[in-house]
């Protein structure tokens, strides 16, 4: 068995209304694979109110204490709500399984059993916030209780965000590390005593307690402090016939769990030698404890991990979740079973490194899947981007909004003119996710889905790729010329390069030709940065030109543009002078966006210096992402 949903109404940031009506206090109703589930987005979308959601009605094996507060009860347009609810379904439950939980068993009406956790509770007192909680069985929550020996068998493996794993598994009465170690199958055995006195002889670790307790207590040094402090001290507090006797020993009881509260776990190096680990190797270290346990036994073996890059360079991140995948497929060797991980994190790593359909995208209190039959992807897609998806473009999930281009270009030097123009991508929360010449559309449908949308505005950036009227034979290669077609095939044309819009997604094409080309015939002020830009470009083939150098070319590019204008050059004219060496590869296009880049620093823009459709792009990407 697995859990399969959760569903939880009025908790945190998720309100009451269905997820069908698109807006915000939408309930919470979200479902899981077998596998491993990664729970992706910003800060504060809802990643760790699910998790918790999970922890309030199973528990966790760590049984450490969750008090809800008023905080927990939804605030919505109306108020804050008195009661919420929590419901987990459990799916595919075996014919033990069923035997185990079954009185709290539902059928689903195809005759499969079904069992359901409901976890509710009420607000009594705002004040003081006492609440009232109650867990039962049922859809509805009112089946029976779900007593304690059921409750056990749910319990889930719980990892917070902020581990202190040096703590938890440092030795002391009621360690973490010893909770695992109890129930640890070759641990069984453990509590048998078989210390022998006449043969000093034990193997269990409660017989060498015994064994350690029995000789510390016939140490010559030991047994004199323990007869000074009795004749010397306790003797003369005794009063009547009450004798006062001290013992000196390591444990107080010889008991397995005594024994196991006084181990600890800490790493070693090769030469054996203990030296103090950085925060991300005892991470590490946490974890293997936690899974050492984890599905042996286990009825419904559920690990809940957040944020497990904390700590950890991004190689060891990789490391981490090819075990938990490892671990979730039941791979990790004969005896180890499948595990279901349910995980959040914020790390683009962690999130390119499993498949797309792994993914659930939360975003304003929303939950998105990313699951074959919930978006718009196909096969091939999703083979593609199993291929392709790294860690530079997985930064998407995270992001306000998305913005598609096409070249390290575009990605250089559209951040740079958002912040000229005071719509600065980063204050907006936009990622730039560059696809190069290949797969656009299969990044952008990654947000198209049927039913309600993510709240992630995405616009795709393309060249038109049409040659402007009076463009020299030697830059017309193989393109095809504006002026040899009609306004209906021009049209046509660009309806096809934006195929893929719809949803969230639109598509903005070069009014033109290409980047660099629209952006010198946009206004004589771009002009001027783009032919400034290309001579600093041109300059830097050879070796990178100092600040010298660079003035005095930017200055003569200048006036070369304010030439052409005062003489009556036309801008579409002077675009095709400045884009001619980069077209004829004469200038890298990367690096005059890096020039351009730089010089826009020092220049002031207004929207009608630049091509209309970029002014769109940022309408689209900027105005949605706040909303």
């Amino acid at each position: 068995m697995y859990l399969a949903r959760l569903r939880a109404e009025n908790f945190r940031i998720f309100g009451a209304a269905t997820s069908e009506s698109g807006g915000p206090d939408a309930l919470l109703d979200i479902s899981f694979s077998r596998g491993i589930n990664v729970l992706v987005g910003e800060n504060d979308s809802g990643k760790t109110a699910i998790i918790d959601a999970i922890r309030l009605c199973l528990q966790t094996a760590a049984a450490d204490f969750y008090r809800i507060s008023r905080d927990d009860f939804h605030a919505g347009d109306s108020g804050r709500a008195d009661t919420f609810s929590i419901t987990c379904q459990f799916n595919d439950l075996s014919l033990e399984e069923q035997a185990a939980f079954l009185e709290l068993l539902t059928s689903d009406g195809q005759g499969n059993a079904v069992l359901y956790v409901s976890f509710k509770a009420q607000l009594m007192d705002s004040v003081r916030s006492r609440v009232s909680v109650t867990t039962r069985t049922g859809p509805d929550g009112k089946g029976p209780a779900l007593d304690g020996a059921a409750r056990e068998l749910l319990r889930a493996t719980y990892l917070r965000p902020l581990r202190d794993a040096e703590a938890e598994l440092r030795s002391g009465r009621g360690s973490r590390l010893s909770q695992i170690l109890a129930g640890y199958p070759a641990m069984k055995k453990q509590g048998e005593d078989d210390f022998d006195a006449e043969t000093d002889s034990a193997s269990t670790l409660v017989g060498i307690l015994h064994r350690a307790e029995h000789h510390i207590a016939q140490n010559a040094a030991v047994a004199a402090a323990r007869e000074d402090i009795n004749t010397a001290y306790l003797q003369k507090f005794a009063i009547g016939s009450d004798v006062l006797r001290g013992k000196i020993g390591v444990a107080s009881d010889t008991s397995l769990a005594r024994a196991l509260e006084r181990l600890e776990l800490t790493l070693f190096s090769a030469s054996d030698e203990w030296t103090r680990r950085g925060l991300g190797y005892n991470n590490a270290l946490f974890m293997a404890a936690e899974l050492l346990l984890l599905g042996k036994g286990d009825t419904a073996p559920l690990l809940l991990v957040e944020e497990p890059e904390a700590h950890l360079h991004p190689q060891l991140q990789t490391r981490i979740m090819d075990l938990l995948r490892e671990r979730a497929a039941g791979t990790g060797g004969p005896s180890t079973a499948s595990v279901q991980v349910i995980l959040t994190t914020h790390s683009p790593n962690l999130a390119s490194s499993v498949p797309v359909e792994s993914l659930t995208l939360v975003a304003r209190g929303r939950t998105f899947s990313l699951a074959r039959e919930c978006t718009r992807l196909d096969d091939g897609d999703y083979a593609f981007l199993s291929r392709f998806l790294d860690v530079t473009k997985a930064n998407m999930f995270f992001a306000r909004g998305v913005a598609v281009v096409e070249g390290d270009a575009e990605a250089i030097f559209l951040p740079a003119l958002s912040r000229a123009l005071g719509r600065s991508f980063d204050e907006h929360g936009i990622s730039v996710v560059n696809v190069g010449h290949v797969g656009l559309f299969r990044y952008s449908r990654i947000f198209q889905r049927e039913g309600p949308q993510i709240p992630v505005p995405v616009v795709c950036i393309r060249d038109r790729d049409l040659v402007p009227k009076g463009t020299p034979p030697e830059m017309k290669g193989k393109l095809r010329c504006s002026e040899d077609m009609t306004q209906d095939e021009i049209d046509k044309y660009v309806s096809g390069l934006k195929a893929g819009d719809g949803g969230p997604v639109k598509t903005c094409v070069s009014d033109y030709w290409t980047l660099e080309y629209d952006l010198a015939a946009a206004s004589w002020p771009m002009a001027i940065l783009m032919h400034q830009a290309v001579r600093a470009a041109r300059s830097s083939e050879s070796s990178w030109p100092g600040a010298d150098r660079l003035r005095a070319l930017t200055d003569v590019a200048r006036t070369q543009v304010e030439t052409w204008q005062a003489r009556g050059d036309s801008l579409e004219t002077v675009a095709l002078r400045i884009y001619e060496p980069l077209k004829l590869n004469n200038a890298s296009k990367t690096i005059t966006a890096q020039h351009a880049a730089d010089l826009l620093e020092s220049t002031t823009l207004a929207e009608d210096d630049l091509p209309p459709y970029l002014v769109d792009a940022f309408d689209h990407i900027c105005g949605e992402a706040n909303r």
